[in-house]
């Protein structure tokens, strides 16, 4: 299945499991989607991501995080840019996403970063999604 937004995809399958209460996500790996993976574990929105093969292909699995009182720890995902629609910043206006509570993930020249790490290296690039 070819798929035009792979990354919009991930955020849907991370979406609907925390939905659905599972424990764990399966999605095709790609090495973007295992930077993002990267990232939501270092923030502290999921925990663990793992690489399997699944009937001879790559499949990332993600590993969600509840709360004590079983509320997923991921409550909002939103997809900034598109394929049909880039969102870029300069290093000065790296958004902050609900007044610094969650976190932006940027496609930079110095790979994927979140918002924080972007500007501790003052760096802007393409914003690809807002995690909350």
């Amino acid at each position: 299945m070819i798929l035009s937004d792979p990354i919009s995809d991930m955020l849907t399958r991370i979406r609907n499991a925390n939905m659905a209460a599972h424990t764990k996500v399966q999605m095709p790996h790609s090495k973007m989607k295992s930077e993002l993976a990267r990232i939501l574990k270092q923030e502290g929105y999921i925990k663990d991501y793992t690489t399997e093969k699944v009937d001879g292909k790559a499949t990332l699995v993600l590993h969600l995080k509840y709360q004590d009182d079983q509320k997923p720890v991921i409550q909002g995902l939103r997809r900034v840019s598109r394929p049909s629609c880039h969102h870029y910043v300069t290093a000065a206006d790296v958004p902050r996403v609900l007044g610094g509570i969650g976190t932006a993930v940027l496609s930079t020249s110095s790979g994927m970063l979140s918002d924080k790490d972007a500007r501790k290296a003052h760096v802007g690039g393409e914003v690809l999604c807002y995690v909350w």
